[in-house]
């Protein structure tokens, strides 16, 4: 690229994040429990060749083709503790809502993909059950095969720009986010190696626990962009592996970078009131759907200046 045109992608980049900023005071000043209409459930493959998994669309009203994002959620799956029974659209929970309307409001498509119901786990799998952990929900080999089935899946949906499709996780979900990232999966059958414009064009992992079941011990270099976001008083995953995830890789020459948010904690962009009475929290919240955004918007510029 000359240097024109890499001064006009500048350009469009720095558009993109300026403009970003209003829609998220906006989207945020009514935080998660914004009332809107209900995303549309969509079923679609996972390349596992067996599962066929429940995905939840967010969308704006727009006529032209817009870019979208991929959404893996963590252990407690994609429902609120209390839906009672009833595992649909409405009962999804208030952070993943909050993220599938912010994403909605800045002109994405936005999936958040069940992987656990239809494999019989709709309410999630308790914390501290690592030893105890169904196979079939294996972060590291499993769910990534999911995250390429939804990429799969948006792929075919004429509203989406194809080659401009970006990745977020928590927690276990972001622990699937940085493997599907990786350059070549880790003992992943059916998976290939990827590049940004055949995979995912970047991905953030919130708060992952950056251990990756040991496959990636000689080495983790992400094919793509990637950050990692978490609280230095994480109570749950270690911020000091996940730091030294990133160093390492670093020096192999990946593109991943991790922000460490003082004070904060597990689940802290979780809108509820328990998390939000911690004062690091609130903070890391506040910066991480700033950052989000401006981090996609930039990596999806030179992709978006070519459609149009």
């Amino acid at each position: 690229m000359n240097t024109m045109a890499r001064s006009t992608a500048g350009a469009a980049a720095a558009t993109l994040v300026a403009a970003l900023i209003l829609a998220i005071v906006l989207a945020t000043c009514a935080d998660s429990g914004a009332q809107g209409a209900d995303p549309a459930r969509v079923t679609f493959p996972s390349m596992d060749g067996r599962t066929k998994l429940v995905g939840y669309v967010f969308t704006a009203d727009k006529a032209a083709r817009a870019p979208a994002v991929v959404m893996m959620h963590g252990l407690g799956g994609p429902y609120a503790t209390d839906a009672n029974g009833r595992y649909d659209a409405s009962t999804l929970s208030r952070r993943h809502q909050m993220w599938g309307r912010l994403w909605a409001s800045l002109g994405y498509i936005a999936i958040l993909v069940d992987g656990f119901g239809p494999r019989g786990y709709p309410q999630g799998i308790p914390r501290g059950s690592y030893d105890r952990r169904p196979e079939a929900l294996n972060e590291v080999t499993v769910r990534p095969l999911d995250a390429y089935g939804a990429l799969g899946y948006l792929r075919t949906r004429p509203d989406v720009v194809p080659d401009s499709i970006v990745l977020q996780g928590w927690s276990n979900g972001g622990s699937a986010t940085l493997a599907t990232m990786a350059m070549v999966a880790a003992d992943t059958p059916g998976a290939v190696a990827h590049s940004p414009v055949l995979g995912f064009r970047s991905a953030l992992a919130f708060y992952p626990a950056c251990w990756l079941r040991g496959m990636f011990e000689d080495g983790y270099r992400p094919y793509a962009p990637i950050r990692v976001l978490v609280g230095d008083a994480d109570e749950e995953v270690s911020p000091k592996r996940c730091a030294t995830l990133v160093e390492k890789s670093r020096a192999q020459g990946g593109d991943i970078a991790i922000k460490l948010y003082p004070g904060a904690t597990h689940d802290f962009d979780d809108p509820g009131r328990k998390r939000q009475s911690i004062d690091g929290n609130v903070a890391a919240k506040a910066d991480a759907m700033e950052a989000a955004p401006a981090f996609f918007a930039e990596q999806l510029a030179e992709a978006l200046m070519r459609s149009r």
